[in-house]
């Protein structure tokens, strides 16, 4: 969300009405996935049926949403935003709701990745 907010701030994404569309298809895949993936964690291996049934529904759902997006989004910014976003919120979900450990290394690297998430997203290609 930071991504999409400071570009709204700087001007380096250029929001239509069209677009603010993709923008809200993409933030419902990006939860979805955060679902899913919480369903997939739940499932114990695909062992446990029900978050297993829920694991698929909810990626059937992020895929689609996903998709959709990019029919205003371009690739390259709705995957960066996708992956940025869904990588730090999935991170704060495994220590919140799993008791995952996060150390120092772990947040290097996911602010690593983000700043090139940020860099790609405003480097303009594509745009």
């Amino acid at each position: 969300m930071f991504i999409i907010i400071s570009g709204l701030a700087t001007g380096w994404i250029k929001i239509t009405e069209e677009k603010s569309m993709g923008y809200i298809f993409l933030l419902v895949a990006i939860f979805s996935e955060l679902l899913g993936t919480s369903f997939l964690k739940a499932s114990v291996g695909f062992s446990v049926l029900l978050p297993t049934i829920g694991a698929l529904i909810s990626y059937l759902v992020c895929f689609y949403f996903l998709a959709m997006s990019m029919k205003t989004v371009n690739l390259n910014v709705a995957y960066a935003i996708w992956c940025g976003i869904g990588m730090v919120l999935t991170t704060i979900i495994a220590a919140l709701l799993w008791q995952e450990p996060i150390n120092p290394a772990s947040v290097l690297g996911i602010g690593l990745i983000l700043a090139g998430t940020v860099i790609l997203s405003m480097s303009g290609a594509g745009h």
